[in-house]
Protein backbone atom coordinates (compact mmCIF):
# COMPACT_ATOMS: atom_id res chain seq x y z
CA UNK A 1 0.00 0.00 0.00
CA UNK A 2 1.26 3.46 -0.90
CA UNK A 3 -0.53 5.52 1.78
CA UNK A 4 0.97 5.68 5.25
CA UNK A 5 -0.99 4.95 8.40
CA UNK A 6 -0.61 8.54 9.56
CA UNK A 7 -1.95 9.81 6.23
CA UNK A 8 -4.95 7.50 6.48
CA UNK A 9 -5.69 8.75 9.98
CA UNK A 10 -5.40 12.38 8.97
CA UNK A 11 -7.70 11.79 6.01
CA UNK A 12 -10.24 10.06 8.23
CA UNK A 13 -10.40 12.93 10.67
CA UNK A 14 -10.85 15.44 7.84
CA UNK A 15 -13.78 13.44 6.50
CA UNK A 16 -15.63 14.09 9.76
CA UNK A 17 -15.22 17.87 9.66
CA UNK A 18 -17.91 18.71 7.11
CA UNK A 19 -20.49 17.14 4.87
CA UNK A 20 -21.63 13.52 5.09
CA UNK A 21 -19.91 10.39 3.78
CA UNK A 22 -20.84 6.73 3.59
CA UNK A 23 -18.45 4.34 5.30
CA UNK A 24 -19.39 0.86 4.01
CA UNK A 25 -18.53 -2.32 5.87
CA UNK A 26 -16.44 -5.00 4.13
CA UNK A 27 -16.03 -8.39 5.79
CA UNK A 28 -12.74 -9.51 4.25
CA UNK A 29 -9.81 -8.30 2.15
CA UNK A 30 -11.59 -8.88 -1.17
CA UNK A 31 -14.68 -6.90 -0.25
CA UNK A 32 -12.51 -4.12 1.20
CA UNK A 33 -10.49 -3.84 -2.01
CA UNK A 34 -13.68 -3.84 -4.07
CA UNK A 35 -15.05 -0.91 -2.09
CA UNK A 36 -11.79 0.98 -2.58
CA UNK A 37 -11.96 0.22 -6.31
CA UNK A 38 -15.49 1.68 -6.45
CA UNK A 39 -14.28 4.96 -4.96
CA UNK A 40 -15.36 4.98 -1.32
CA UNK A 41 -13.30 7.26 0.92
CA UNK A 42 -13.12 5.00 3.99
CA UNK A 43 -14.34 1.61 5.19
CA UNK A 44 -15.34 0.10 8.50
CA UNK A 45 -15.14 -3.49 9.65
CA UNK A 46 -18.32 -5.36 10.56
CA UNK A 47 -18.30 -7.73 13.49
CA UNK A 48 -21.24 -9.67 12.08
CA UNK A 49 -19.96 -9.87 8.51
CA UNK A 50 -16.52 -11.00 9.64
CA UNK A 51 -17.96 -13.59 12.04
CA UNK A 52 -20.23 -15.06 9.34
CA UNK A 53 -17.27 -15.31 6.94
CA UNK A 54 -15.56 -17.59 9.47
CA UNK A 55 -18.64 -19.71 10.11
CA UNK A 56 -19.49 -18.15 13.46
CA UNK A 57 -22.29 -16.01 14.85
CA UNK A 58 -21.89 -12.31 15.57
CA UNK A 59 -20.10 -11.61 18.86
CA UNK A 60 -18.59 -15.11 18.86
CA UNK A 61 -15.10 -14.17 17.73
CA UNK A 62 -12.15 -13.45 20.00
CA UNK A 63 -10.06 -10.34 20.41
CA UNK A 64 -7.12 -12.17 18.83
CA UNK A 65 -9.31 -13.01 15.81
CA UNK A 66 -10.36 -9.39 15.37
CA UNK A 67 -6.84 -8.03 15.80
CA UNK A 68 -5.64 -10.33 13.00
CA UNK A 69 -8.64 -9.34 10.85
CA UNK A 70 -8.04 -5.61 11.34
CA UNK A 71 -4.34 -6.01 10.57
CA UNK A 72 -5.22 -7.67 7.27
CA UNK A 73 -7.82 -5.03 6.33
CA UNK A 74 -5.54 -2.10 7.11
CA UNK A 75 -2.69 -3.63 5.08
CA UNK A 76 -4.96 -4.40 2.14
CA UNK A 77 -6.30 -0.94 1.31
CA UNK A 78 -5.13 2.65 1.05
CA UNK A 79 -8.32 3.80 2.77
CA UNK A 80 -8.81 4.63 6.45
CA UNK A 81 -10.33 1.69 8.33
CA UNK A 82 -12.67 2.14 11.28
CA UNK A 83 -12.82 -0.88 13.59
CA UNK A 84 -16.03 -2.38 14.87
CA UNK A 85 -14.32 -3.29 18.13
CA UNK A 86 -17.50 -4.50 19.81
CA UNK A 87 -17.30 -3.91 23.58
CA UNK A 88 -13.51 -3.86 23.68
CA UNK A 89 -13.47 -7.60 24.49
CA UNK A 90 -13.37 -6.89 28.21
CA UNK A 91 -15.69 -5.72 30.95
CA UNK A 92 -13.25 -3.81 33.13
CA UNK A 93 -11.89 -0.46 31.89
CA UNK A 94 -8.30 -1.64 32.21
CA UNK A 95 -9.06 -4.63 29.98
CA UNK A 96 -10.69 -2.36 27.41
CA UNK A 97 -7.63 -0.10 27.50
CA UNK A 98 -5.24 -2.99 26.90
CA UNK A 99 -7.23 -4.26 23.94
CA UNK A 100 -7.66 -0.79 22.45
CA UNK A 101 -3.88 -0.41 22.54
CA UNK A 102 -3.62 -3.60 20.50
CA UNK A 103 -6.23 -2.34 18.04
CA UNK A 104 -4.38 0.93 17.47
CA UNK A 105 -1.28 -1.07 16.52
CA UNK A 106 -3.15 -2.69 13.61
CA UNK A 107 -3.24 0.64 11.77
CA UNK A 108 -6.90 1.53 12.20
CA UNK A 109 -7.96 5.16 11.85
CA UNK A 110 -10.88 4.81 14.26
CA UNK A 111 -12.49 2.30 16.57
CA UNK A 112 -15.79 1.99 18.38
CA UNK A 113 -16.61 0.84 21.90
CA UNK A 114 -20.13 -0.38 22.70
CA UNK A 115 -21.95 -0.26 26.02
CA UNK A 116 -23.80 -3.57 25.59
CA UNK A 117 -22.91 -6.49 27.84
CA UNK A 118 -24.16 -9.49 25.90
CA UNK A 119 -26.22 -10.43 28.97
CA UNK A 120 -29.95 -10.53 28.19
CA UNK A 121 -30.80 -10.01 31.85
CA UNK A 122 -28.71 -6.82 31.96
CA UNK A 123 -27.99 -5.77 28.38
CA UNK A 124 -26.25 -2.44 29.10
CA UNK A 125 -23.35 -1.67 31.40
CA UNK A 126 -24.21 0.57 34.32
CA UNK A 127 -23.89 4.18 33.25
CA UNK A 128 -20.85 4.91 35.42
CA UNK A 129 -18.98 1.82 34.22
CA UNK A 130 -19.88 2.54 30.60
CA UNK A 131 -18.38 6.02 30.94
CA UNK A 132 -15.26 4.63 32.62
CA UNK A 133 -14.80 2.25 29.70
CA UNK A 134 -14.89 5.13 27.21
CA UNK A 135 -12.51 7.13 29.38
CA UNK A 136 -10.11 4.17 29.48
CA UNK A 137 -10.27 3.74 25.72
CA UNK A 138 -9.55 7.45 25.23
CA UNK A 139 -6.56 7.30 27.57
CA UNK A 140 -5.22 4.20 25.83
CA UNK A 141 -5.39 5.86 22.41
CA UNK A 142 -3.76 9.03 23.72
CA UNK A 143 -0.96 7.03 25.34
CA UNK A 144 0.00 5.61 21.94
CA UNK A 145 0.33 9.08 20.45
CA UNK A 146 -1.75 7.94 17.46
CA UNK A 147 -4.46 10.12 15.97
CA UNK A 148 -7.13 7.43 16.14
CA UNK A 149 -10.74 8.50 16.43
CA UNK A 150 -12.79 6.99 19.25
CA UNK A 151 -16.45 6.23 18.56
CA UNK A 152 -18.76 5.96 21.57
CA UNK A 153 -21.73 3.67 20.91
CA UNK A 154 -24.96 3.49 22.88
CA UNK A 155 -26.65 0.18 22.08
CA UNK A 156 -29.94 0.90 23.84
CA UNK A 157 -32.14 0.59 20.75
CA UNK A 158 -30.27 -2.55 19.65
CA UNK A 159 -30.82 -4.40 22.92
CA UNK A 160 -34.55 -3.82 23.16
CA UNK A 161 -34.53 -0.60 25.17
CA UNK A 162 -35.64 2.07 22.66
CA UNK A 163 -35.34 4.90 25.17
CA UNK A 164 -34.21 8.08 23.40
CA UNK A 165 -33.68 9.97 26.66
CA UNK A 166 -31.32 7.22 27.85
CA UNK A 167 -29.46 7.37 24.54
CA UNK A 168 -29.08 11.14 24.67
CA UNK A 169 -27.83 11.05 28.24
CA UNK A 170 -25.25 8.41 27.44
CA UNK A 171 -23.90 9.79 24.20
CA UNK A 172 -23.40 13.21 25.79
CA UNK A 173 -21.54 11.50 28.64
CA UNK A 174 -19.42 9.54 26.16
CA UNK A 175 -18.61 12.71 24.26
CA UNK A 176 -17.54 14.35 27.52
CA UNK A 177 -15.41 11.27 28.31
CA UNK A 178 -13.44 11.71 25.10
CA UNK A 179 -15.36 10.04 22.27
CA UNK A 180 -14.67 11.86 18.98
CA UNK A 181 -17.76 10.53 17.22
CA UNK A 182 -21.06 9.29 18.62
CA UNK A 183 -23.20 6.41 17.42
CA UNK A 184 -26.62 5.12 18.48
CA UNK A 185 -27.42 2.20 16.16
CA UNK A 186 -31.12 1.50 15.80
CA UNK A 187 -32.44 5.04 15.68
CA UNK A 188 -34.46 5.51 12.49
CA UNK A 189 -36.76 8.51 12.49
CA UNK A 190 -35.86 12.05 11.54
CA UNK A 191 -36.78 13.20 15.02
CA UNK A 192 -34.50 10.68 16.69
CA UNK A 193 -31.58 11.45 14.41
CA UNK A 194 -32.01 15.21 14.80
CA UNK A 195 -32.08 14.87 18.59
CA UNK A 196 -28.86 12.85 18.64
CA UNK A 197 -27.06 15.27 16.31
CA UNK A 198 -28.18 18.26 18.40
CA UNK A 199 -27.19 16.64 21.71
CA UNK A 200 -23.52 16.16 20.82
CA UNK A 201 -22.96 19.05 18.39
CA UNK A 202 -20.34 19.92 17.17
CA UNK A 203 -19.00 16.38 17.49
CA UNK A 204 -19.89 14.18 14.51
CA UNK A 205 -22.57 11.49 14.56
CA UNK A 206 -22.49 8.13 12.80
CA UNK A 207 -25.87 6.88 11.56
CA UNK A 208 -26.53 3.22 10.82
CA UNK A 209 -28.71 2.58 7.75
CA UNK A 210 -28.95 -1.14 7.22
CA UNK A 211 -32.48 -1.59 5.91
CA UNK A 212 -34.50 -0.41 2.88
CA UNK A 213 -37.19 2.22 2.82
CA UNK A 214 -35.80 4.58 5.43
CA UNK A 215 -33.58 7.64 5.34
CA UNK A 216 -31.15 8.12 2.48
CA UNK A 217 -27.86 10.00 2.17
CA UNK A 218 -29.56 13.30 1.33
CA UNK A 219 -31.86 12.97 4.35
CA UNK A 220 -28.97 12.20 6.69
CA UNK A 221 -26.95 15.11 5.34
CA UNK A 222 -29.85 17.47 5.85
CA UNK A 223 -30.17 16.30 9.46
CA UNK A 224 -26.50 17.01 10.16
CA UNK A 225 -25.16 13.45 10.17
CA UNK A 226 -21.46 13.32 9.33
CA UNK A 227 -21.13 9.66 8.36
CA UNK A 228 -23.34 6.69 7.49
CA UNK A 229 -22.35 3.08 8.10
CA UNK A 230 -24.28 0.04 6.92
CA UNK A 231 -23.20 -2.64 9.36
CA UNK A 232 -23.61 -6.18 8.07
CA UNK A 233 -26.00 -5.19 5.26
CA UNK A 234 -23.60 -5.83 2.37
CA UNK A 235 -22.59 -9.15 3.91
CA UNK A 236 -26.25 -10.10 4.29
CA UNK A 237 -26.84 -9.24 0.62
CA UNK A 238 -23.90 -11.41 -0.42
CA UNK A 239 -25.15 -14.30 1.71
CA UNK A 240 -28.65 -13.76 0.33
CA UNK A 241 -27.47 -14.27 -3.25
CA UNK A 242 -25.38 -17.27 -2.24
CA UNK A 243 -28.21 -18.98 -0.35
CA UNK A 244 -30.79 -18.32 -3.07
CA UNK A 245 -28.55 -19.84 -5.73
CA UNK A 246 -27.58 -22.83 -3.60
CA UNK A 247 -31.20 -23.55 -2.70
CA UNK A 248 -32.33 -23.18 -6.31
CA UNK A 249 -29.82 -25.82 -7.37
CA UNK A 250 -30.79 -28.18 -4.57
CA UNK A 251 -34.55 -27.70 -4.77
CA UNK A 252 -35.08 -27.16 -8.49
CA UNK A 253 -31.98 -28.43 -10.24
CA UNK A 254 -31.69 -24.97 -11.80
CA UNK A 255 -28.59 -22.91 -12.42
CA UNK A 256 -30.42 -19.85 -13.74
CA UNK A 257 -29.36 -17.68 -10.80
CA UNK A 258 -25.80 -17.75 -12.12
CA UNK A 259 -26.90 -15.13 -14.66
CA UNK A 260 -26.90 -12.61 -11.81
CA UNK A 261 -23.25 -13.21 -10.90
CA UNK A 262 -20.62 -10.52 -11.32
CA UNK A 263 -18.38 -11.24 -14.36
CA UNK A 264 -15.21 -13.17 -13.54
CA UNK A 265 -13.22 -11.05 -15.98
CA UNK A 266 -14.24 -7.88 -14.15
CA UNK A 267 -13.30 -9.40 -10.78
CA UNK A 268 -9.90 -10.47 -12.10
CA UNK A 269 -9.36 -7.03 -13.57
CA UNK A 270 -10.32 -5.33 -10.29
CA UNK A 271 -8.12 -7.49 -8.10
CA UNK A 272 -5.26 -7.55 -10.58
CA UNK A 273 -5.00 -3.77 -10.78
Amino acid sequence: MSVSISEKRATFRRLHQSGCFVIPNPWDVGSARALQHLGYKAVASTSAGYAWSTGRADNKVTCDDVIDHLTQLCAAVDLPVNADFEGGFADAPEGVAANVTRAVATGVAGLSIEDSTGDKAKPLYDRSLAIERITAARAAIDATGADVMLVGRCESFFVGQPDLDLVLDRIVAYADAGADCLYAPGIRTREQVAAVVKAVHPKPVNLLIGWPGGLNVADATELGVRRISIGGALARNAWGAFMRSARDILDNGSFNSFAEGFPAAELNKMFGA
